[in-house]
C-alpha cells in the first residue's frame, strides 16, 4: 500500500507549522526579489507619485565669498526623492545673474556650487547677492543673501577694460560728425566692472564714424604675446547694443607683422577681421539688444575688403604670435543716421572663450 501523505494535521485539521513557516519564507524571498536592486537607476515610486519633503534644511557653505581668492560658494541640502531645481543669483548692484540647473536628491559642492561667472550680462562685481532655490512647479524653497567681497579674475591676456582711463600707447581718430561720443563712461551700465568705452556718433559723408587702436607697443612689446597655433587663440569683448539703433556695424581688425621687422606693411603683410553688427551683413555676428559677448577663434577670422572677402596681402597664414595691432572701427551707413555701440572687457584667451 502506498503511504499517503497530508499537509493538514490530523489533530486540528489546519496545516502543519512547518508548512506555514516554509510558506511564508518563499513569499518572503519572492517579494525580495521584486525590489529595486542598488545600483539600477531609474526613478522609484516616491520619485514618480510621492509628496515633496526636505530632509536636509538648504543652506549655504558661507556668508560672503572672496572669488579673486579661489573660493566658491554652494548649497547643501537633501530632499526625499528625485526632484528638478533651479538656483538663480542675481547682483543687486549690478543686476548680473547666473542660473544653474540641475535635477538629485541632494545639493552639494558638486552640482550646485558657483564659481563667480555670470550667465547673463553685466558681470558681476563687488557686491550684494540674492540667491533663491526653486523646486518643483517653480516653488521658491529657499532664499539668501551672499556677499560677493573679490570678484572672479579674468583670464588671458587683457588688452582693455577702461577701469584706469586710456592707456598710454593707444590710438584713436574720430570724425567731426554729430554727436560725437568716443569717451570711456564710468556708471553701472558697464559690461564688467564699473567702466566701457561709449562709441557712437553721426557722419553722413563716409562709413566710419571713429577708431581706437591698442597696438602691442603699449603694451611694452613689438607684438602680443599669444600662442602660435590660431586654433588655440580666442578673441573675446563685450558689445552693447543700445534699445534704439539699428545701423551699427563694429570692426575689428587684426594686423601681423609677418616678417618681424617690429613694423605693419599693408603692402606686404596679413590684416584679418571680425565684424559685429546690429543687423544682418557679410557674416557678421548679429547682435542683440544689451551686452554681448562676442568669441571668435583667431583661426576663424578672415580677410575683407570694403566688406567682402579677400586674399590677404601677406603671406597668407593665421599667426596670432606676430600680430601687431588691434583696432576696432565703429561703422554706419552714412545715410542711415546716429549710431552708437558700447565695448567693454577686450580679451585673449587660450584653449578656449572667455568663461565670463
Amino acid at each position: 500500500m502506498k503511504a499517503c501523505y497530508s499537509f493538514l494535521s490530523p489533530r486540528t485539521g489546519q496545516p502543519h507549522r512547518w508548512i506555514l513557516l516554509v510558506l511564508a519564507l518563499f513569499v518572503g524571498l519572492a517579494l525580495g526579489s521584486c525590489t529595486k536592486e542598488a545600483g539600477i537607476e531609474g526613478p522609484t515610486l516616491v520619485d514618480l507619485f510621492g509628496d515633496f519633503q526636505v530632509l536636509e534644511p538648504v543652506k549655504t557653505n558661507r556668508d560672503s565669498v572672496r572669488f579673486g581668492q579661489g573660493e566658491t560658494v554652494y548649497l547643501q541640502g537633501r530632499f526625499n526623492k528625485l526632484t528638478d531645481w533651479r538656483l538663480e543669483i542675481q547682483g543687486l548692484s549690478s543686476g548680473a545673474r547666473k542660473i544653474i540647473q540641475g535635477k538629485s536628491r541632494s545639493l552639494d559642492a558638486l552640482n550646485c556650487v558657483w564659481n563667480g561667472s555670470t550667465t547673463l550680462f553685466p558681470m558681476f562685481r563687488a557686491e550684494e547677492t540674492e540667491f533663491r532655490l526653486f523646486v518643483e512647479n517653480d516653488s521658491l524653497l529657499f532664499r539668501r543673501r551672499i556677499k560677493i567681497l573679490s570678484v572672479r579674475p579674468t583670464e588671458g591676456f587683457v588688452v582693455a577694460d577702461f577701469e584706469n582711463g586710456i592707456r598710454p600707447g593707444w590710438t584713436s581718430f574720430v570724425q567731426s560728425g554729430a554727436n560725437m561720443s568716443f569717451v570711456i563712461r564710468t556708471n553701472p551700465l558697464a559690461g564688467q566692472g564699473n567702466s566701457y568705452y561709449d562709441m557712437g556718433g553721426r557722419v553722413n559723408w563716409d562709413w566710419l564714424i571713429g577708431m581706437l587702436e591698442f597696438p602691442a607697443s603699449a603694451y611694452q612689446a613689438p607684438r602680443y604675446p599669444l600662442l602660435s597655433n590660431p586654433e588655440q587663440v580666442y578673441f573675446n569683448a563685450l558689445v552693447y547694443l543700445p534699445d534704439s539703433v539699428n545701423n551699427a556695424l563694429l570692426l575689428m581688425q587684426f594686423r601681423e607683422d609677418d616678417n618681424l621687422d617690429g613694423q605693419y606693411n599693408a603692402n606686404n603683410e596679413d590684416l584679418y577681421s571680425l565684424q559685429c553688427a546690429s543687423y544682418s551683413v557679410n557674416g557678421a555676428q548679429t547682435l542683440q539688444r544689451g551686452w554681448n559677448l562676442i568669441s571668435a577663434r583667431y583661426s576663424d577670422l578672415v580677410c575683407l575688403v570694403n566688406g567682402q572677402p579677400s586674399t590677404p596681402a601677406g603671406n597668407n597664414r593665421l599667426e596670432p604670435d606676430r600680430l601687431h595691432r588691434l583696432s576696432l572701427l565703429m561703422l554706419a551707413n552714412p545715410s542711415s543716421g546716429y549710431s552708437q555701440l558700447f565695448v567693454d572687457n577686450i580679451v585673449f584667451t587660450s584653449n578656449g572663450p572667455l568663461q565670463p
